[in-house]
């Protein structure tokens, strides 16, 4: 595990929820952040390839969060990794702070997208790793995290359907699975996946080893999604 420096001192998963701590206000959509925090976490502390001074790097994963509503704890996240500063995080969606209630991409440092339109950010990513792979660039790996309502939108499986027999295998996509989708999907959401030529793994999204063995896991010719479950958004 990796701890970073900011604001003359160290923050590590401890942390995370006394940064969540400090955005206050409305509009927050606590459960939406707080289900994706131990994903966003691993990834950063110990699979992506991005740092603050690399961010800008052609040769950099991308990390794309799709499910932007209810940012905190990925600003929590970007914070504790020295990405953004901690001072920024109690001015949360006020009027003239860079941390809006959907995280743009021009204000905030790090962020790949602007996000929050529920749908879209899986078929960006598809987008990436295929200009990444027309540049030549075989070495990044390009990141997508979507909640499990997202698959409710039709765009979506559009994206899934070609991902799966284009052979990007260096995309990856993480489901956030609390429950939050209104249509049943038959054998579950890994098998949407594996139907259209994905490797695809379910694991209990509040584990970090488990979470890590399913990101490292190898799926060599294939996109590879990880379905993490979480408790319930109305638990």
């Amino acid at each position: 595990m990796t701890i970073t420096t900011d604001d003359s001192r160290t923050h590590g998963y401890q942390d995370l929820p006394r940064l969540m701590g400090l955005m206050t206000g409305d509009e927050k959509h606590g459960p939406a952040a707080t289900s994706t925090l131990d994903v966003l976490w691993v990834l950063y502390d110990r699979v992506l390839r991005v740092t603050p001074e690399r961010r800008d790097d052609p040769a950099r994963d991308r990390f794309l969060l799709s499910k932007g509503h209810g940012p905190m704890a990925y600003y929590a996240v970007l914070a504790a990794k020295g990405f953004v500063p901690v001072a920024w995080l109690p001015g949360f969606g006020s009027y003239d702070s860079p941390l809006g209630h959907h995280p743009d991409r021009v204000l905030v440092p790090g962020a790949e997208i602007g996000s929050g339109s529920l749908g879209h950010g899986l078929p960006i990513a598809v987008g990436t790793a295929l200009g990444l792979r027309a540049q030549g660039l075989p070495g990044p790996a390009v990141w997508v995290l979507i909640g499990d309502a997202e698959l409710d939108e039709g765009s979506n499986h559009e994206a899934i359907a070609f991902a799966g027999p284009a052979g990007l295998d260096r995309l990856h996509t993480v489901v956030i699975d609390n429950s939050s989708a209104s249509h049943a999907r038959p054998g579950g959401i890994a098998a949407r996946f594996e139907a259209a030529g994905w490797s695809a793994v379910s694991v209990d999204g509040r584990d970090h080893e488990a979470l890590y063995a399913a990101f490292t896991a190898p799926h060599p010719g294939r996109p590879h999604v990880v379905v993490a479950r979480v408790e319930p958004k109305n638990a």
